[in-house]
């Protein structure tokens, strides 16, 4: 059992990590906002198809929480999705996938903002070493740049990407008890609902690139394995080695990232890169120590 979760959860990250080559790969043949309608849009039509019966099973839950959710998949999906595309138009693959191995500090962080979670030193210094190892990356391994406050465009709509999703992971906490299925409908829902003042925006700006055929089978891609498959795989995981080690897996985002930029993209991997990519793991290694003993 536990080594099918272990390769359920590599597996996983492997997919999540396939997000931002495909939003990589998709610059020039589909823009940012009809990327993200589309990839929620078309989620949520497959959950509707597949799972209508078990969503009206679990509706007098779900309509008490409604704006709840409906506010989370704007934060969790929307928002992180809108950031990550935009900012892979101003910086590279490599760059948006270390710096979502900053995540599970930054839901750490949100616990303590939003329900004044315990934190112990162990923890205020692993967050500590990963952000600076998040702005390395940043600042382009420079730190001159701090100084002129020369930050990439992409990498600072990262940062605020990671933030968002911290904030809309750590909020789950307080998720009604629903079928995951269920649940991701509303979320679902939520970042469709979201997502169009943005696309009508960029329609506006005249920034619309409507996908041809490479375009769909990128947005077709997203949807299957990191929306959909992604998701399951991973509910699957938690379900047999629960939810701490699951999350520890988590680390292996930046990994499969930076291993996929360089063999597909052919995108270049620097000392810092290295440098950065060895701090942010140190730290959530540190941070999470006690976690791991006490599981």
């Amino acid at each position: 059992m536990r080594r099918t979760a272990y390769l359920l959860l590599i597996l996983t990250m492997l997919l999540w990590a396939g997000n931002s080559i495909a939003g990589k790969l998709a610059v020039g043949h589909v823009s940012p906002m009809v990327l993200v309608t589309a990839r929620w849009g078309l989620v949520l039509a497959v959950l509707l198809i597949t799972s209508h019966r078990q969503l009206a099973r679990d509706w007098p839950v779900l309509r008490t929480r409604l704006i709840y959710l409906l506010g989370l998949g704007a934060l969790g999906f929307t928002g992180f999705s809108v950031a990550l595309y935009y900012a892979l138009n101003f910086t590279t693959a490599i760059n948006t996938s270390l710096l979502q191995g900053g995540m599970p500090l930054f839901v750490f962080a949100a616990s303590f903002v939003l329900f004044g979670s315990r934190v112990n030193m162990e923890q205020i210094l692993g967050f500590t070493l990963s952000f600076i190892g998040v702005m390395v990356i940043a600042l382009g391994g420079k730190w001159a740049n701090l100084v002129a406050l020369n930050i990439n465009f992409g990498d600072g709509l990262m940062l605020l990407a990671i933030i968002a999703y911290g904030f809309y992971t750590a909020s789950l906490r307080s998720k009604p008890l629903v079928h995951w299925t269920s649940l991701m409908i509303m979320l679902c829902l939520g970042a469709t609902l979201s997502a169009l003042p943005f696309l009508a925006l960029e329609a506006m700006a005249g920034a619309t690139i409507l996908p041809e055929g490479e375009g769909w089978a990128l947005i077709a891609f997203i949807v299957i394995f990191p929306s959909l498959l992604g998701q399951a795989l991973y509910i699957k995981g938690v379900e047999l080695i629960g939810s701490n080690r699951a999350g520890l897996f988590i680390n292996l985002l930046p990994l499969w990232g930076a291993l996929l930029s360089v063999s597909v993209l052919g995108e270049a991997f620097h000392v810092y890169h290295a440098i950065s990519l060895t701090m942010i793991l140190a730290g959530i290694a540190l941070a999470e120590r006690r976690t791991v003993t006490g599981s």
